[in-house]
Parts: C-alpha cells; sequence; structure tokens
C-alpha cells in the first residue's frame, strides 16, 4: 500500500518549505527519488508520478521549490496557470535553491525505504534543477546532496556552462528534437559543454516535443516516454 504525507523541510519568513513524500511497505532498500517539478509546481501530475514509483518500491518527493515564491504550489495548464508559471521561472533563485535541494535529498536518506542513494529527476525547469543539484552536490559519497541526476526537456541549462566540470556524478538529459520551449541551439550548448566530462550523457527523441514524458500534457509521446523511462530505470538499477 503507498502511503502519502506532506512533510515540512525547513521553516523561513512565515513561509514552510514543504515536500510531497510517497512510499510504501519497507521491503528490499532501493535508490529514493526527488521529483523537481515542471514550472507548474507540486501538482496532481507530479504527485502521481511519485506514487508509480513508490509503487514500485522507491521512496520518492516532491518538493514545493516555489515556496518563497509569490504564488507557492501547483498551479494548472490553464492560461491563468502558465502567466503564474513564468513569472516563477522569472523571478526564480537559481544561486539560493541548492541549499533546498540539499535539504530535500537529507529528508530522503532518512527514509526507511532508502538505500542511501538519492537521484534527482527533473523536468522542464526542473531538469535545470536536477543538474543543479547534481553540480552541488560535491564528490560522491560525500553524505550530501544527490548520486545521480536526470534532467527531461530542462530550460536554460547552458546558463550553467561554467559548472558542468562540477558534475561528479551520472547526470543524463533527455530532449525531444521538436521541443517548443527548448530551441535547438539550447541543446547543442549543452552538447558542446558536456563533452569534457565523462559522467554526462545526453539523449534525444527526433519526434517528440516539450513535456512528452507527462501524460497530462497534450505534447505527451508515449513512445518516447517508454524509451526515457527505460533509461531512467537502468541508471537507478545502478545505484
Amino acid at each position: 500500500m503507498i502511503e502519502t504525507d506532506m512533510i515540512t523541510l525547513a521553516e523561513a519568513g512565515g513561509r514552510k518549505f514543504e515536500a510531497h513524500l510517497a512510499s510504501s511497505a519497507p521491503g528490499a532498500k532501493k535508490p529514493a527519488i526527488l521529483i523537481l517539478s515542471e514550472m507548474f509546481g507540486l501538482n496532481d501530475p507530479m504527485r502521481n508520478l511519485a506514487g508509480q514509483y513508490a509503487e514500485r518500491g522507491h521512496c520518492a518527493i516532491v518538493p514545493d521549490v516555489f515556496w518563497r515564491s509569490h504564488v507557492s504550489g501547483g498551479v494548472g495548464y490553464d492560461e491563468k496557470g502558465f502567466e503564474i508559471a513564468w513569472q516563477r521561472v522569472h523571478d526564480f533563485d537559481y544561486d539560493g535553491v541548492g541549499k533546498d535541494l540539499r535539504l530535500a535529498a537529507d529528508a530522503l536518506r532518512r527514509q526507511p525505504g532508502c538505500n542511501g542513494k538519492v537521484v534527482a529527476l527533473g523536468f522542464c525547469m526542473g531538469g535545470r534543477l536536477a543538474f543543479i543539484a547534481a553540480a552541488r552536490s560535491g564528490p560522491p559519497g560525500a553524505g550530501r546532496g544527490v548520486d545521480a541526476a536526470i534532467g527531461l526537456y530542462g530550460l536554460n541549462v547552458s546558463k550553467h556552462l561554467h559548472e558542468f566540470d562540477k558534475v561528479k556524478v551520472p547526470m543524463h538529459f533527455h530532449y525531444g528534437d521538436k521541443d517548443q520551449h527548448v530551441p535547438p541551439a539550447e541543446v547543442e550548448a549543452v552538447e558542446k559543454g558536456m563533452k569534457a566530462n565523462p559522467n554526462i550523457v545526453i539523449y534525444r527523441y527526433a519526434e517528440a516535443g516539450h513535456s512528452f514524458f507527462n501524460k497530462a500534457r497534450p505534447t505527451y509521446d508515449p513512445a518516447a516516454a517508454a524509451v526515457a523511462a527505460k533509461r531512467i530505470d537502468a541508471l537507478l538499477a545502478s545505484l
């Protein structure tokens, strides 16, 4: 049976940094998954994804990374939701988020079903955060940050080219070649930046667009999502 809960990771300025936790009955310990949401935040598709991994024995959390924003939590995929989401992306503190990501990773490691390994799995803006989690984690075994990271259709990862050499853990990028929000020049910049770092791998999907992994979006691509899921599972199995 899947158990879910909202846990508090930190408090500041009268606000709470909360996360949705999904777990199952204790069994064989497995890597835990830090799900970093699209710019729409902690909404039902992200909760559902956490539940799906929990059903397979992985404890997972979705932190509300927008807890300091003018609108926290999750928003819908309607016009108003897009307006809020893009504003949050624009105003986001990418320099300060590293501390929040480490707090979330530490909370996962304390879960009884975790084998001590934490994987960041991010989508859209969350793909950029997954990279930040990897780049600012320190060397493997440092006891902080994440042990691997996966970014799907990450926005503006190229703004961190100066940090690519800091990634000391396995890092995967997944991009659709027909992405409406991530232009080819962005993907090419990431490909160029990663060449000197053997820890980073990039996968491209010729027919996929943005949000191809999200079943709730009109650009969901079952074929591309299935291939990406197998690659994600392979990385999880290696930890």
